[in-house]
């Protein structure tokens, strides 16, 4: 009997979940469906990926409880700066991250955080137009093709909703910076956006490319990465970084100060800056990565994607996007407005 009730307990114990040493939240399929067993195969750690939609959803989550459930974070650069001023961020340990060799040096000397104090770059990329070539009358060239396009294209427009990127649209094309604070500046953005409501099929930040792939679209406002979902079903998508410029995005990892595993947290990203991870990085999700070795890797796609072969020099050239501080409240004060006019 004895024999028998251990041979039970054991049995039970086995089919308990795992506990977690690390606690990771990630967009929805911004890294491999299998990414947690693979790394608990290649180190031993075991962890949980968590979703979040929104960079402002896990930054709610994490301010909330003082940086606590969590151990990793993927968010984009102007919240990983707004953490690291709310004291939430731990320092980055370089030693325990030595696949920080595979990354261009850019990606070293980000200005936001100069020699990546606080955080370990996972994507990067721009902003521009993406467009139907053959149903676009030659080729856009400035954000005022977006919001005051030919009669040919009006109400086949899509914008970005996203607070800092349907601003930076307006702004841009003022001739303003991508982080601009000053009120009557927003203000004057503001205006135009919403003059440019008239001619939009819609706002949209998530299906845009189904929708130039169908042709009830001809040109969405986009992050370059999701314009290469619209390209791989139909060549026909171009993507351009209008001349006023652009910014530069880049979407990072970073180590929460409360956890407690900061070693397999340090461990977590290595695995990722692995060359093969970031490789499969660029093949499914068809963003830009900074590591030198998973670009070369991948450079058959350049020619079918274009903007994934944009140079280091061509890319540096955008803005990068910060944190506007305070003047947050008034981006989503300003968006508000502009979305209920």
């Amino acid at each position: 009997m004895n024999k028998f009730l251990n041979t039970l307990c054991i049995l039970l114990i086995s089919t308990l979940p795992l506990k977690a040493d690390i606690v990771v939240s990630n967009w929805d399929g911004y890294s491999a469906p299998d990414i947690m067993e693979t790394f608990k195969e290649a180190t031993g750690v075991n962890g949980e990926m968590a979703i979040h939609a929104t960079n402002e959803e896990v930054m709610g989550k994490v301010t909330a409880s003082g940086g606590k459930g969590y151990d990793v974070l993927f968010v984009s650069s102007p919240f990983a700066e707004a953490l690291d001023k709310m004291g939430l961020l731990a320092e980055i340990d370089h030693a325990k991250i030595p696949n920080m060799k595979h990354f261009y040096k850019e990606a070293m000397n980000l200005d936001f955080d100069r020699g990546n104090q606080f955080q370990v770059p996972y994507a990067w990329g721009t902003t521009g137009l993406c467009y139907r070539s053959d149903l676009v009358s030659g080729t856009p060239s400035s954000w005022n093709d977006l919001l005051e396009p030919s009669d040919d294209i009006k109400g086949k427009v899509t914008m970005l909703s996203t607070d800092r990127w349907l601003l930076a649209a307006g702004l841009l094309s003022l001739g303003y910076s991508v982080n601009e604070t000053d009120p009557s500046k927003l203000n004057e953005a503001k205006e135009k956006l919403i003059l440019a409501k008239k001619n939009l099929l819609a706002y949209d930040d998530t299906v845009f490319y189904t929708k130039l792939v169908s042709g009830e679209a001809a040109m969405a406002h986009a992050w370059d990465g999701w314009c290469n979902y619209a390209t791989w079903e139909n060549p026909d998508v171009k993507f351009v970084v209008p001349s006023e410029g652009s910014d530069l995005w880049v979407d990072t990892m970073v180590i929460m100060k409360a956890s407690s595993n900061k070693d397999e947290a340090h461990a977590f990203i290595n695995y990722i800056l692995d060359p093969a991870i970031s490789t499969w990085t660029v093949e499914n999700i068809m963003y830009k990565v900074p590591n030198v070795a998973a670009m070369e890797a991948t450079s058959g796609m350049f020619e079918q994607f274009p903007n994934l072969g944009m140079s280091i020099n061509e890319l540096s050239k955008n803005e990068t996007m910060k944190d506007v501080g305070s003047a947050a409240k008034l981006y989503a004060k300003t968006v508000s407005e502009i979305l209920a006019d």
